[in-house]
């Protein structure tokens, strides 16, 4: 398995852990300021190391 590969699989891991920060809001608050930020910076490493996987790959 080549590290592209690794790459784009833990950059579809990472998308999944934004996506499941963003969907965890509260009930009445909505989300907070924290579950933002965090959810934005997995979403930007989710993007940063599949851009990385798919360029090895090339």
């Amino acid at each position: 398995m080549t590290s592209g590969v690794v790459l784009v699989v833990f950059g579809g891991f990472l998308l999944g852990g934004a996506w499941s920060i963003w969907k965890a809001d509260h009930d009445t608050k909505g989300r907070t300021g924290p579950q933002v930020v965090f959810a934005v910076i997995l979403l930007l490493a989710a993007v940063l190391a599949t851009a990385a996987g798919v360029l090895r790959l090339i």
